[in-house]
């Protein structure tokens, strides 16, 4: 068994050139034997073969070998049959590539089949007749069918014996294609009286060792007196046919001649049965060769026929007819593809394999070369790496947004006349990166919203897109942090991060703020994400929600403001002007005055736009002295808002007159009923304060007691007691002073004179400082008027 070993090895050898590993193996290997360590002959690591993920690449041919990847080494996959594979060509290899992945390599690998003496020589027919006359002459010669041998060199057809060799010897003659013409030459003339059938045996040897035979019987017959034998015109044909001429196409005409006479002249042609045999014919009676198959020049180019001439007598000559076939473009191009990308990204750079081809064309010379191009008006281009191995390459960046997906054509075209072609397509998805950022519809956002709103109105929608695909091209939306007046926006609105739909946060007020202005963001999913900003600018409408407020005349509770109209006082007199203002914008803003109620509607008139109170005709001394005024201030929103003031009138000429008849007035029912309402809250008030000082001043008291009682017990000093708010009279602090403003009093006379009063009283703390607590003196000096009545403030105009 070590010597079987020994011997398997040594007829496996392995050479590297370059990226290329050639190995030579016999024939008829068992399955799985070891061809050799792929890995370690072409210096890579058995873990570059697992990543790259090795396979073999034969084409179309049957897979004989195997690669194991996680050994790095091949086996023989199939029993190989070197005379199945490859017949009578030498030598005879296997042609496949080892194609890596991540990134792309391939290796060229050569496996050469060596011969093994398997097939013994054998001759198509078991025996041959022939008819040789007696009189024939010494150094006849006689063709005879070669044996055939698939094995090849030593072990193919080495020699022929011919046994018995009393009257014949056997001549074998190399030709320039490697084969052995063997004839069977006369020696000794015949004697049909003693011999008339000789019966001889035919042997053929290899040079296998050990040496294999093959055996073919030939029989003669002897005939009598044919002394001249035919004679070719030639020794050797030669001549040309094109591939795929077709049947019965004439090659050439073989010429023999016989000096002879009769049937002993009469010449017939015969081809010897050989493997060529089966594609040609030829005339037995003119000696015309002609096609009887189609020839093929992409599986044999030379054609050697050997012709037998033979009479009527017995007699024969031989000649060769040498036929060339010539080649015609009758095969396109083959595409086998070796290596796809289905799918590549979209920021690879230029020169980025995509595909691998291999190109086969078995025609030849100018029929055989291949030149491949792709369609127009793509980014990508197609090298030629090696003889019939051609890569398709990205030619510039690719951009997915521009184009998705590339159908790339692969035409391969030889350069025969005509040219034939044959083309592939190939699809290639363009995957997607984050490389375009979200875009927003408008450059600006600008919209509106009323006042007054209900928190969490959707105002308007902000949209942007983004051009990739998929998570890259998912925007959301997020408000860009910002103050409006010192305070965060987001306290104003707030933006669906999945739609862009802005919201109100707070319900606005046209007279706090009339527009404010933040940025949106919008993000893609990305990653990185990108990111674009818009700004948005919010204008708040107005609503008439605020009614006028009157400024003058002043409207106060404890007092009536009069304006003075004197008698003499002619038509369109200005009397006073009502002046109001309203907060609202525009037409919410615009104030109209109306004359609702008065004493005397026939006396005044008010101005629609300005407010001024004027009279409408002569004053007279028949007109009261009192005259009020109710005056409607309406904006011109909807709905309207309104306001109302009382203007009160006093017509007369002296200012005692005005006093005395206004004392008289009497308040109306509103003005009652407010002073009700603040007489009541007043005595709570006080109710409230004299309980509260009442329960003070007890505990105070009591305290002090205890303080007294503990102090009188005891031996520490006496600490003086400060009230609040008050401090002594050193001139080391302040004290609370009560003063009485002046007040403007009448009786009931109309020409009684006002008094004033002066200052009322004057609180002063004084501290005793022998004792321990405090004393107050109170000081007032009281000013009472002749009548106490209700203040009055008359106005002179």
């Amino acid at each position: 068994m070590e010597w079987q070993v020994l011997l398997l090895i040594s007829l496996i050898s392995v050479s590297v050139v370059c990226g290329q590993v050639t190995y030579s193996i016999p024939e008829e290997m068992a399955k799985g034997a070891l061809i050799g360590n792929i890995a370690q002959d072409l210096g890579l690591d058995v873990e570059r073969l697992k990543s790259g993920k090795a396979r073999l690449y034969t084409g179309n041919t049957v897979e004989y070998i195997e690669l194991k990847r996680e050994r790095g080494v091949l086996l023989i996959q199939d029993r190989i049959d070197r005379e199945s594979l490859c017949g009578q060509t030498m030598p005879c290899a296997l042609h496949f590539q080892m194609i890596l992945e991540n990134p792309m390599e391939f290796y060229t690998v050569t496996v050469e089949i060596t011969d093994i003496n398997d097939n013994p020589p054998t001759f198509e027919r078991g025996e041959m007749k022939y008819e040789i006359s007696e009189s024939a002459l010494n150094g006849a010669r006689f063709v005879l069918d070669k044996a055939m041998d698939s094995d090849v060199g030593v072990n193919g057809l080495n020699s022929y014996a011919l046994k018995p060799s009393d009257n014949f010897a056997l001549k074998t003659i190399s030709r320039g294609d490697g084969t052995k013409h063997v004839e069977m030459v006369l020696q000794k003339p015949l004697d049909r009286e003693k011999h008339e059938h000789i019966s001889l045996i035919l042997t053929a040897f290899d040079g296998g060792e050990p040496q294999l035979s093959g055996t073919m019987q030939i029989l003669i017959a002897v005939l009598d007196v044919n002394d001249n034998p035919p004679v070719c015109s030639k020794a050797e044909y030669k001549t040309s046919v094109t591939e795929n001429a077709p049947v019965g196409t004439v090659i050439t005409t073989v010429r023999a001649t016989d000096v002879d006479k009769g049937s002993n002249g009469k010449v017939t042609y015969m081809i010897s049965k050989s493997g060529a045999a089966s594609l040609f014919q030829i005339d037995a009676e003119n000696g015309v060769l002609t096609l009887a198959a189609n020839v093929d020049y992409e599986k044999r180019r030379l054609y050697e026929i050997d012709v037998q001439v033979s009479d009527q007598g017995g007699l024969s000559d031989a000649c060769k007819v040498i036929v060339d076939v010539t080649d015609t473009n009758d095969n396109p191009p083959s595409i086998n593809i070796m290596s796809n990308s289905n799918t590549v990204s979209e920021n690879v750079k230029p020169g980025t394999v995509v595909t691998m081809l291999n190109v086969q064309d078995p025609d030849a010379n100018e029929n055989g070369k291949v030149v491949c191009v792709l369609n127009e008006n793509i980014p990508f281009s197609i090298r030629s790496t090696t003889n019939n191995f051609f890569t398709v390459v990205t030619d510039s960046e690719l951009d997915r947004e521009t184009a998705s997906e590339y159908n790339i054509t692969v035409t391969c075209s030889d350069e025969g006349v005509p040219s034939l072609s044959s083309s592939v397509t190939l699809t290639l998805q363009i995957s997607d990166v984050n490389d375009n950022a979200p875009v927003f519809e408008r450059s600006s956002y600008e919209a509106y919203i009323v006042e007054n709103n209900t928190p969490g109105l959707s105002i308007f929608t902000v949209k942007a897109r983004d051009a990739d695909w998929n998570q890259n091209a998912r925007v959301s939306y997020i408000l860009v942090d910002s103050s409006v007046n010192g305070v965060p926006v987001s306290s104003y609105v707030s933006v669906s991060a999945d739609s862009g739909v802005i919201h109100a946060v707070r319900s606005f007020d046209y007279e706090q703020i009339k527009d404010f202005q933040f940025r949106v963001k919008a993000q893609d999913g990305g990653s990185p994400p990108l990111s674009s900003n818009v700004s948005v600018k919010i204008l708040i409408q107005d609503q008439n929600d605020n009614p006028p407020q009157v400024l003058y005349p002043v409207q106060t509770g404890g007092s009536l403001v009069a304006e003075m109209v004197p008698r003499s006082a002619d038509v369109g007199y200005l009397v006073t002007k009502v002046v109001a203002v309203d907060v609202d914008s525009g037409q919410n803003a615009w104030l109209s005055y109306k004359l609702q109620k008065a004493t005397d509607r026939a006396l005044f008139e008010v101005g629609l736009q300005n407010g001024e109170i004027r009279t409408i005709r002569q004053v007279t001394d028949k007109d009261a002295v009192k005259q009020r005024l109710t005056v409607i201030v309406e904006d011109n929103g909807q709905p309207s808002r309104s306001a109302t003031v009382i203007v009160n009138v006093a017509v007369a000429d002296s200012f005692p007159e005005v006093l005395s008849e206004f004392t008289d007035f009497t308040h109306d029912k509103e003005y009652n009923d407010n002073l009700t309402f603040y007489l009541v809250l007043a005595l709570a008030v006080v109710s409230f304060l004299f309980i509260t000082c009442l329960v003070v001043i007890i505990s105070v008291k009591i305290y002090r007691w205890r303080q007294s009682r503990i102090l009188y017990h005891s031996s520490l000093p006496v600490i003086p007691y400060y009230p609040p708010r008050y401090s002594d009279t050193l001139g080391t602090g302040t004290l609370q002073h009560v003063y009485n403003y002046e007040v403007c009093r009448t009786t009931d006379s109309r020409k009684s004179d006002c008094k004033f009063g002066r200052a009322g009283s004057q609180n002063v703390l004084i501290m005793d400082p022998s004792s321990t607590g405090t004393m107050q003196r109170i000081q007032s000096e009281k000013s009472i008027l002749d009548e106490p009545d209700s203040p009055l403030e008359v106005r002179l105009i």
